[in-house]
């Protein structure tokens, strides 16, 4: 593909410019980020070393888990840099990079998502058939098919981006680079291209929330044929997988379902999807699944009595 760009870096113009606001900015995210990977890491750790954590449920959980470390890792670290110094460039290249990581694991928590849901299905509707149908080969190959998906989804925003002729303006009035900011600095008529963009992000959150919500209707209907103790536990799982799902899906589909035009609070709300759903993704799993709060206790307890050994 001929590029036609004379730009080789881009201007982050962050959350703000103000020096003290900017030192707010750093240490609150900051805290949110080691906030996000001490949720995450600690979760990846449990459900890997523990024995009884190990269905198809908590298999998804921890790619999810996975998928949202990297998620943030692909913004934050720039973030909370960038709040220190006085100019904020990216280079051209570093841009489409995050471009691609960003969409990728942003995509694979789709994906996880709409996986754990199956997972419910099959466990409530079909108990029966659960172990035979959420094989240990099936989940990994539905795992599989997840990450090749996000890479395709990831490439063809890469290709929307490459496509885009940038010869003039490089200030990007957000913190990160993505596709709807850098629509406004081509210089060429963006209507198809912002076409394909709501027919691709756009598409795929609107379709798989739908999806979701959908399943879980289902779901929740089939519980009437329970006993008390297993509605019980079967709602407290899925209300737990519809907060996480409402809490990422509501930003996104407002981001990447409407035309290409700013407002004021599209940074807050990326923010919230970027990096605050990242982080409150582990406290919901943990602090309503008694299965996990437990093997994180006997995996604390370990740890203790090793090291009181030593």
């Amino acid at each position: 593909m001929k590029l036609n760009n004379n730009v080789t870096e881009f201007i982050l113009l962050g959350l703000t410019q103000d020096p003290v606001r900017k030192k707010i900015v750093f240490v609150t995210f900051l805290l949110l980020y080691l906030g996000t990977l001490l949720g995450n890491f600690l979760i990846i750790t449990t459900i890997k070393t523990s024995r009884a954590l190990g269905s198809p449920m908590y298999f998804f959980l921890f790619h999810l888990s996975l998928s949202d470390t990297c998620f943030s890792t692909s913004i934050a670290p720039r973030m909370i840099m960038d709040a220190l110094l006085k100019k904020t460039a990216i280079s051209f290249n570093e841009c489409i990079v995050q471009v691609f990581s960003f969409h990728f694991f942003g995509c694979l928590e789709i994906f996880i998502l709409i996986l754990m849901a199956v997972d419910r299905y099959v466990a409530i509707c079909k108990p029966l058939h659960y172990t035979t149908i959420m094989s240990h080969r099936v989940c990994c190959v539905l795992v599989a098919v997840a990450w090749v998906g996000s890479c395709v989804h990831s490439l063809a925003q890469i290709f929307l981006a490459l496509s885009l002729p940038f010869c003039g303006p490089n200030v990007i009035d957000h913190y990160l680079c993505d596709l709807q900011p850098l629509l406004k600095l081509a210089c060429a008529d963006t209507y198809v291209t912002n076409l394909l963009l709501v027919s691709n992000s756009g598409a795929i959150c609107t379709v798989s929330f739908a999806v979701l919500m959908v399943s879980y209707v289902v779901i929740l209907h089939s519980l009437r044929n329970h006993s008390a103790e297993g509605r019980r536990k079967a709602l407290s799982t899925c209300i737990s997988h519809i907060i996480v799902v409402i809490l990422f899906f509501g930003p996104c589909i407002f981001i990447y379902t409407r035309p290409a035009t700013t407002f004021p609070m599209d940074k807050m709300i990326a923010v919230f999807y970027t990096l605050g759903t990242p982080l409150i993704n582990p406290l919901i799993y943990t602090l309503r699944n008694a299965e996990v709060k437990n093997a994180m206790r006997k995996l604390w307890s370990k740890k203790v009595i090793s090291d009181d050994k030593r």
